[in-house]
């Protein structure tokens, strides 16, 4: 039987906050979005016993809490933290998966013969021995300000749920004498691959626990899910998870890539928003030719006073940001939003380039154009060369949604 250890930074990015300024230790501090954005994207522990959660406006933190501190993240920071994390990780065992910026999956399963525990402590597939130390080394090696709390189990799904019981800074075993009795009582969201849609529409069939949802006929699951989601939800239900622990070093397969930016406030200005597409579109591109890949395959999602969104799938191939942004000024165009706050542009259906067959009438130098100006804005700075459509547009700074999971960024800490 397998045992994997789950880790996760309590508070990550306020308390790095926190761990950088020692000004704001223990004190309630909220993080907002980097071009500021106010809205909570993390809360310190004081602030959370005022009721500050992720997710909460500025403004009402500050009614929930007067005394908050708003502080704008800085993720370049945090990523010191986490390649802290990863080095001590690496030190128990090769097998260290990082699941996000602040969170990891280690299987210990290879190298637990190597720790002296007790019996017991052996049967639990688990060393405390390393879940001692692993926590005296962050302390150490990190500081008093970060803590981790941690989860054990037989596989990724139930230690991730485990290091949810006994926080902050805890520690928690879930095996086969407890998991139907920990299954029972928790919510439908409380568990990693169930979110409010999910939660939502299942309630809608009658299903609020996990007893529900394992009791529930799966060929009337399967009409409402489909026959893959449906035998994913079963296996949420039993605790059944057989996904490995997949280390960060590993080349992944890319299979879509997509950008998020949140506006600092709400756009009533269309040609406004408009550009921020078309920058969204530009980001996308210069990615999909560093991953030396094409994609057909284009969604554009809009929320604001309402929320829009649409995919399609194009007749060819392209990396060109024109190409991707002509079929997002169709969806654009077709919806009458009052105002924009979130602009989000995907693209999937992923090839390799030399997969790719090239039309016979079609102009070469497009590409080649569009790889000279990438090779001027690496070596000049991002920018240096821009389309004309962006002249007095402002200079966006976004992230790849699920930071580090975008393949560029990781192999900024593959070289510890």
């Amino acid at each position: 039987m397998r045992s994997i250890l789950h880790v996760d930074f309590d508070s990550f990015f306020a308390s790095c906050e926190q761990h950088f300024n020692p000004n704001l230790r223990g004190k309630p501090i909220g993080v907002t979005a980097e071009n500021g954005r106010t809205c909570i994207i993390a809360a310190s522990r004081e602030a959370k016993r005022f009721g500050v959660k992720t997710g909460t406006r500025s403004w009402e933190a500050k009614k929930l809490c007067p005394q908050v501190i708003l502080v704008k993240a800085d993720f370049e920071r945090y990523l010191e933290i986490t390649k802290k994390l990863l080095e001590i990780s690496t030190s128990y065992s090769p097998y260290v998966e990082l699941f996000s910026l602040d969170e990891v999956f280690i299987d210990l399963t290879p190298v637990l013969h190597l720790y002296k525990d007790t019996p017991c402590q052996a049967q639990q597939g688990v060393s405390l021995t390393i879940v001692r130390d692993f926590k005296k080394r962050l302390r150490e090696e990190v500081g008093p300000t970060i803590t981790a709390s941690m989860g054990v189990s037989y596989n990724k799904l139930l230690a991730k749920l485990a290091t949810s019981l006994n926080k902050p800074d805890g520690f928690a075993i879930i095996d086969n004498s407890n998991k139907d009795r920990i299954l029972s009582e928790i919510n439908l969201t409380d568990i990693m691959g169930i979110g409010e849609r999910y939660k939502r529409r299942l309630n809608l069939l009658g299903i609020f626990n996990f007893r529900q949802l394992r009791e529930y006929p799966l060929y009337l699951l399967k009409k409402e899910f489909g026959n893959v989601a449906s035998q994913n939800l079963k296996m949420i239900s039993m605790g059944i998870d057989e996904s490995p622990v997949v280390s960060y070093t590993e080349e992944t397969e890319v299979k879509s890539i997509s950008r998020n930016y949140c506006l600092p406030e709400n756009t009533y200005d269309k040609e406004q928003v408009l550009k921020i597409i078309y920058e969204l579109c530009e980001e996308i591109a210069i990615k999909l030719r560093r991953l030396k890949m094409k994609g057909k395959t284009i969604g554009l999602f809009l929320h604001g006073n309402e929320s829009e969104g649409e995919r399609k799938t194009i007749p060819r191939y392209t990396n060109q940001s024109s190409d991707i942004f002509e079929v997002c000024l169709r969806f654009f165009k077709k919806w009458n939003l009052e105002y924009v706050r979130q602009v989000s542009v995907w693209v999937g259906n992923l090839i390799d380039e030399q997969c790719d067959t090239i039309p016979m009438f079609e102009n070469p130098k497009k590409e080649t154009i569009a790889r000279l100006v990438d090779a001027i804005n690496d070596r000049f700075g991002h920018h240096t060369i821009r389309n004309g459509r962006l002249l007095y547009a402002p200079k966006l700074h976004t992230k790849p949604n699920g930071y580090l999971a975008d393949k560029w960024y990781r192999s900024e800490i593959k070289n510890l």
